[in-house]
């Protein structure tokens, strides 16, 4: 009785105190998720400046400097000069087409590789060891034989898009068929689906996060080779590799960087749209767009 009436005259535990930041309107709620997003890649664009500035003034002689010259320098002489920009933006456009050709046709061919090798296992024995020799072999030591079969054109440097960017798709592709949970394996084996069936409405929807992140690989690998091909197949409107082939041979350093610089950009975009494509498709449902 004593602690009955204890436990009533006991006064009544106080909730906690709410996290303010639950309170936050959306608006402000979304520009704090979008700040934390920035803040890495900032500080690490923060402290690359940073290192480049360090080894342009202090680690390289003035005598030397040309060999890095500093970013203000570079940006200045090369990248706000509207003629050199635009010529660089323009072979930019011819090796972005390459890229983005040479990847559909990796995609393509890739995904009916590996579905033909899953599923008949002597296809797959068989042609298999070739795609990893296509990747074993370095594409410098192809690249002549290309230009000698196919010409110093489009096609030969679609061709080497191709070989450096296919490899990825049919191992992933491949792997994610091979994947799928044997006990709904069995679910379609009871219901008597047929092997086009099971294709189509399970083993390609199982692996379509793994078919994207070899996409998402690809398409970095397909803007090398297109600038790889660039440097080697000159005919046609030149390329950025073209240009960068160019810069180097005349000593044009600001130039030279400031094309990477473009370059790279483009292959940060690439990674990035395919980034977002992979995180619309399967975010909601595997972990691997997270």
């Amino acid at each position: 009785m004593v602690s009955i009436v204890a436990r009533a005259a006991a006064p009544a535990a106080t909730p906690a105190p709410a996290d303010p930041r639950t309170k936050l309107p959306p608006p402000i709620a979304q520009l704090r998720k979008f700040g934390s997003v920035l803040v890495a890649p900032l500080v690490s664009i923060t402290l690359a400046l940073a290192a480049w500035y360090a080894v342009s003034m202090l680690v390289l002689s003035e005598s030397r400097r040309f060999l890095l010259p500093p970013p203000h320098v570079v940006f200045s002489e090369s990248l706000a000069d509207p003629a050199k920009l635009e010529v660089m933006l323009e072979a930019l456009v011819v090796t972005a087409r390459v890229a983005i050709f040479g990847l559909v046709i990796s995609a393509v061919l890739g995904v009916a590789i590996a579905v033909l090798m899953s599923q008949a296992k002597p296809i797959e024995k068989v042609v298999y060891p070739y795609a990893v020799v296509l990747q074993a072999i370095p594409v410098l030591a192809v690249v002549p034989l290309i230009g000698l079969w196919l010409g110093y054109g489009f096609a030969a440097r679609t061709t080497v898009c191709v070989l450096i960017a296919i490899h990825p798709i049919i191992a992933m592709t491949l792997f994610g068929i091979k994947s799928v949970d044997a006990n709904l394996q069995e679910l379609f084996a009871l219901g008597r689906a047929g092997r086009v069936r099971r294709l189509w409405s399970l083993q390609l929807p199982a692996a379509l996060p793994s078919t994207l992140t070899g996409l998402r690989t690809a398409a970095g690998l397909s803007v090398t080779g297109a600038i790889i091909g660039d440097m080697f197949f000159a005919q046609g409107k030149p390329g950025i590799g073209t240009l960068l082939d160019t810069y180097r041979a005349r000593l044009q350093s600001e130039d030279l960087i400031g094309a990477l610089l473009l370059a790279a950009l483009f292959g940060v975009l690439v990674f990035t749209v395919f980034t977002v494509v992979q995180k619309v498709s399967v975010g909601r449902w595997h972990n691997s767009a997270h």
